[in-house]
């Protein structure tokens, strides 16, 4: 309970004003209620009652209670409408805020994180999480509003006849004691279907990006099991808390109704006695059906409680999350190529497992320094800490002289950029996608880049050029065309360092080859960090990193490596050797063909 409430104290200080009005509109409406038992009440006794006595009703006392019952049915109408107008503003910004705020978070956070973090999760956090922890903000101002109905009709009833609200408000501590209860039985059974739903989506989310390894190898139905598995599992925990919320509601409705029996059974003995009036009897019989609407109120807010406390934990997990990167003061500020020095490097996901160790290697201003080494060797990884997307444990690395970790907040992508090895393509046109919101790029720029990416080509081929869209992730594109979209939407922002994480992996020997020279000719503007495994990508570096197990074996030119370096020369010449099998294997299915 207190944590709901400390829920709802941070909603309320974040939308001030906008909890004021509602609260004002659902005292509005409180106190109209409350006034309509009184207007009732009088109408009672000075038209109903003298009707019933004398056969006639004075017209002046009928058209006062008509107005009186009519202008407290329109203020009511009025508070009503506020209410729910500004409650909802009120949820709904929140909500708004809670998902800026963690995706914000999000991109403020390091790689690594991400890495320990499935999407599925993220998505859920930014989603179903950040909705369920405000949900209770729809029906808190009513709540609040009516606690000012509660509180007139409980000195209403006071007033009256202090008995008939002592028996009336007996309900009070049975409906603590029922939340108690409710909040115990509900708390682990919320939590449990929050859980849930971030798995749900995560599922799915794999599913949908797993589409063609499922349709390929025809895991159709077995997907489609693994999903109902944790939807059924997501069911019955649903189905769980509704059971819970099931009993709670109707007790809740029902405690209020049991005090108006007690009043009317105690009322009338009064009535009897003498002790009340039948207009007062009346009054208080509707004053304590009235008690019902604010004990609803509050059971609603009550019973969104554990939902909304278990969503804002998922929610704060994410907010509180450390390992955001800190960022300093210093600018890379120098103009051409970058001078690029790695220095004792280590790097594991796991801190008792490296995939790095000791990495150490310099690229010179306009050099292109080739990064080889057989699969799981650290390549990629390499490629990240060189752009700063994570942090070494240990070493550093220094562009033009400067520790990346000291560099301000977006000094690195203003002059380095990565080409990964999985290539991602939004679902834009080819101009959005090369500028990605680069402000002042021109098209002749853009086509500059896409000429160096030789994608030009193609593009112009397209039916709407660079207007054309491409689909989501590039679907109507190949892979080498992806490959060189992305190539150019790096080289469009003419980085001073650049790298390339096995970025031609998917393109044919001879388009690499004209890329690569392309980029050598720009050598004098950019350095260059490729990671390759084709001979001929490798042979224009101007020095070679030799990387096996995490740890540099050897640095030098191809031709040098291959004459002292026994696991480069292995590795390279399989590679060449696999290529030309291929290309014969090519060869000899089109002489079968003709």
């Amino acid at each position: 309970m207190r944590e709901g409430l400390g829920v709802i104290w941070v909603a309320i200080r974040s939308e001030p004003l906008m909890f004021t009005v509602a609260v004002l509109a659902s005292g509005l409406y409180g106190g109209m209620t409350v006034a309509s038992s009184w207007a009732l009440g009088w109408a009672t006794e000075n038209a109903v009652l003298p009707a019933f006595a004398t056969g006639d009703a004075a017209s002046g006392t009928l058209l006062t209670a008509s107005v009186l019952i009519v202008g407290v049915a329109l203020l009511k109408a009025i508070g009503i409408g506020g209410r729910r107008a500004f409650a909802g503003m009120m949820q709904y910004r929140m909500q708004a805020r809670s998902r800026r705020d963690v995706t914000r978070q999000y991109l403020r956070l390091p790689l690594a994180w991400h890495h320990r973090h499935p999407t599925g999760q993220l998505l859920s956090n930014a989603g179903s999480d950040a909705e369920a922890a405000w949900a209770p903000l729809a029906p808190l101002p009513m709540a609040v509003g009516v606690i000012v109905m509660l509180f007139v009709a409980a000195v209403a009833i006071v007033i009256i006849d202090p008995l008939l609200a002592l028996v009336g408000f007996l309900i009070f501590p049975a409906i603590f004691a029922l939340n108690v209860v409710y909040q115990r039985l509900l708390s682990p059974l919320a939590t449990r279907a929050q859980q849930l739903r971030a798995e749900v989506s995560e599922v799915a989310h794999e599913s949908f990006d797993g589409a063609l390894v499922v349709k390929t190898l025809g895991r159709e139905e077995d997907e489609a099991a693994r999903f109902g598995a944790k939807a059924d599992e997501l069911r019955d925990a649903n189905i769980a808390v509704g059971r819970v919320r099931g009993m709670f509601d109707p007790l809740l409705d029902a405690l209020p109704n049991l005090g108006v029996l007690a009043v009317l059974l105690v009322g009338t003995l009064r009535l009897e006695s003498g002790g009340v009036t039948t207009g007062e009897l009346v009054q208080v019989a509707y004053l304590f059906t009235l008690l019902a609407w604010p004990v609803r109120a509050l059971g609603w807010v009550l019973g969104e409680l554990p939902r909304s406390v278990v969503g804002w934990r998922r929610v704060r997990a994410v907010l509180d999350a450390t390992g955001s990167m800190a960022y300093g003061t210093a600018r890379l500020t120098g103009d051409g190529p970058a001078h690029l020095r790695v220095t004792g490097l280590t790097y594991g996901y796991d801190p008792d497992a490296p995939v790095l160790r000791d990495v150490s290697f310099e690229a010179r201003p306009g050099r292109t320094v080739a990064v080889v080494g057989p699969t799981g060797s650290g390549k990629s990884t390499l490629t990240q800490l060189l752009v700063r997307l994570i942090d070494p444990q240990r070493g550093e690395v220094r562009i033009d002289g400067v520790d990346l970790r000291e560099v301000e907040r977006g000094g690195v992508s203003a002059v380095a950029a990565l080409v990964p090895q999985q290539t991602f393509l939004f679902d834009d046109t080819v101009r959005g996608n090369v500028t990605l919101g680069l402000p002042g790029v021109t098209d002749e720029q853009v086509w500059a880049a896409l000429r160096q990416a030789q994608a030009d080509g193609f593009v112009s081929g397209l039916p709407q050029s660079l207007d054309t869209r491409v689909g989501e992730r590039g679907a109507t594109l190949s892979g080498g065309q992806r490959q060189r979209l992305a190539l150019a939407r790096a080289l469009v922002r003419s980085p001073r360092l650049l790298i390339l994480d096995d970025a031609t992996s998917s393109v044919d020997a001879q388009v690499e080859k004209r890329i690569l020279h392309g980029l050598r000719e720009a050598g004098q503007d950019t350095t260059v960090i490729v990671v390759a495994y084709r001979m001929a990508t490798i042979a224009l570096a101007d020095e070679v990193v030799y990387i096996e197990h995490g740890s540099v074996v050897d640095r030098g030119t191809h031709e040098l490596l291959l004459a002292r370096c026994a696991g480069y020369r292995n590795l390279v010449t399989a590679y060449e050797r696999e290529e030309a099998e291929r290309e014969a294997l090519n060869a000899d299915e089109e002489v079968v063909g003709t």
